[in-house]
């Protein structure tokens, strides 16, 4: 099946772009995409820990299964301000 998957912020500077597409087996997970991705682009592994995934631009877990044709965002974590 394939994904179009879009990366934000600090993973749009490690993959180089903004957008990549990508093909994996009927049935896989979100987890299984993200592993793929850690191969793929070996500078992601070990920075996607706290990482959140939106499938069609709803949040999803990692045993979420994907579909041909999903659109994945993900989205790295927030770093908030000061808090005092």
């Amino acid at each position: 099946m394939k994904l179009k998957i879009s990366v934000f912020a600090i993973y749009r500077e490690m993959v180089g772009k903004n957008e990549i597409e990508l093909e994996l087996d009927k049935g896989a997970a979100v987890a299984d995409l993200v592993r793929e991705l850690e191969n793929v682009y070996p500078r992601l592994s070990g920075h996607m820990d706290s990482l959140m995934v939106a499938v069609n631009a709803v949040y999803v877990e990692p045993h979420y299964e994907l579909k041909d044709g999903d659109e994945v965002a993900l989205i790295p974590p927030i770093s908030g301000g000061h808090h005092g």
